[in-house]
């Protein structure tokens, strides 16, 4: 919609007021409410942000590294400039339009730090190549009867589960909580978040949404937008989520698993099917699954952005350890799923956990698979089986956070992929993640070494 067009939508929701805002660099929507004369103001000329968004952490500690923003600079706003193909209106505030903004400089030019115009940088080469990127994302998150206060009582340890138990799949524990997943179901399509599939998944309280796919920004936005919303609409129902990779030692991980396909400047072909090849797969589908192989362990990082994810990396949690890829193979890293029909095919990175910023994800997946496009990669042979056992070829996958920064800063793939600003301060914000933990004196090191040495 233009401007015209929101303004009469306005009038005719009764709309009062705007929230809008941006996500950072650790997929954390950052935003405010403001008034509708001054969300009229900005869509004109934008509006000023404080671009501490940043120049901080998740926890809002300011990074010692950074050099897009600093002490040096003063922390002055960055532009944000609203899009206006995102509007929604809260389904919980009626009265309350919502929209993302992305960043730029104080020049207009897109920011060096914003997730969202890196992935609509790398979807424009594909764009220009020939291809169209449909993409989607599924995400396991764990639910709580907790809240914000009890969580920090406990000490996020000991805590109440939705429902007990490992209930996979569960018929019964879905019926049992019919009123909360029709509350999940309904208020995501008003939301234009429409969920394919929504079920338990292995563990107490956990449950798996499978979004629809769409264009690469939109399923982006709804991705994003997902993680966001769900933990509001819960807390609404007195619970609490969480979508960390690994939240307990004991129990399974939760992946955020991305589904991407290119498609024929028309929007009408899927250009990864090939009904006459043996396996369903395109030459280009081959080249693209190459590129996520061989760049995989390099761009680690960007897929896995936090210290805890890699303690997913570990056997027998689901979660690939070595670059491989396979049909219909969910212990691989790459899982090509050829039908039930062409539109069907696609490409599954399974590498991801729930906790990716979907922008940098996606945008470094594409990405990667354009990469194997233009240097004509072949994609190496087919695992079969588990490709998580021991002697399986395949590069191994950087198993802590420090391996992967380090990896990242000496890649020529990801510069390429994603260009150099993005890549330089992206690798010194995961540096300062890394060194955050290695100061950290953690419960089992207490338990285990205070007393005896």
């Amino acid at each position: 919609m233009d401007a015209a067009e929101i303004r009469q939508t306005f009038d005719e929701r009764g709309i009062r007021k705007v929230k809008v805002g941006g996500f950072d660099v650790d997929g954390i929507l950052r935003g405010k409410y403001i008034s509708l004369a001054k969300f009229w103001s900005a869509l004109e000329k934008g509006f000023g942000f404080c671009d501490v968004i940043f120049g901080w952490d998740s926890a809002d500690q300011l990074y010692d590294n950074a050099t897009v923003t600093g002490w040096d600079t003063g922390y002055p706003d960055a532009l944000a400039k609203i899009d206006l193909s995102t509007f929604r209106v809260l389904p919980q505030e009626p009265d309350t339009a919502c929209f993302i903004a992305d960043f730029h400089t104080d020049k207009g030019k897109p920011h060096p730090a914003c997730p969202r115009s890196l992935l609509k940088r790398v979807t424009a080469r594909a764009e220009a190549a020939g291809f169209h990127p449909k993409f989607s994302a599924e995400f396991e998150f764990w639910v709580f009867r907790e809240n914000p206060a009890s969580l920090h009582a406990k000490r996020f340890r000991d805590l109440t589960p939705l429902t007990p138990g490992m209930f996979g799949y569960s018929w019964v524990r879905a019926g049992q909580q019919a009123e909360l997943y029709h509350l999940i179901l309904d208020t995501m399509e008003a939301f234009d978040i429409e969920i394919e599939g929504l079920h338990t998944e292995t563990g107490p309280g956990v449950i798996e949404a499978a979004i629809r796919y769409d264009d690469i920004l939109a399923a982006a936005d709804k991705a994003a937008l997902f993680k966001t919303t769900i933990k509001q609409l819960l807390h609404q129902q007195g619970l609490a989520v969480t979508f960390m990779a690994k939240w307990n030692p004991d129990l399974p991980g939760s992946s955020g698993h991305i589904h991407q396909s290119l498609w024929d400047s028309n929007k009408e072909k899927n250009l990864f099917a090939d009904k006459k090849d043996a396996l369903g797969l395109s030459p280009l589908a081959r080249s693209y699954i190459a590129g996520l192989v061989q760049t995989a362990p390099e761009l680690t990082a960007l897929y896995s952005p936090f210290v805890n994810t890699y303690k997913r990396y570990v056997p027998g949690v689901w979660a690939p350890l070595t670059a491989t890829w396979g049909v219909e193979n969910r212990t691989c890293a790459v899982r090509a799923i050829n039908g039930p029909g062409a539109k069907s095919t696609r490409v599954e990175l399974r590498q991801t956990a729930a906790d990716i910023n979907p922008y940098i994800a996606m945008a470094t997946a594409l990405g990667a698979g354009l990469y194997g496009i233009e240097h004509g990669l072949e994609a190496p042979p087919e695992t079969k089986g588990d490709a998580t056992a021991e002697g399986v070829t395949g590069a191994a996958i950087p198993t802590t956070l420090l391996d992967a920064v380090t990896a990242l800063q000496q890649s020529d793939a990801a510069k390429e992929i994603l260009g150099e600003a993005f890549v330089d301060h992206y690798a010194r914000s995961r540096d300062w993640e890394a060194r955050q933990y290695q100061r950290a004196i953690t419960e089992w090191e207490l338990r285990r070494y205070f007393e005896v040495v």
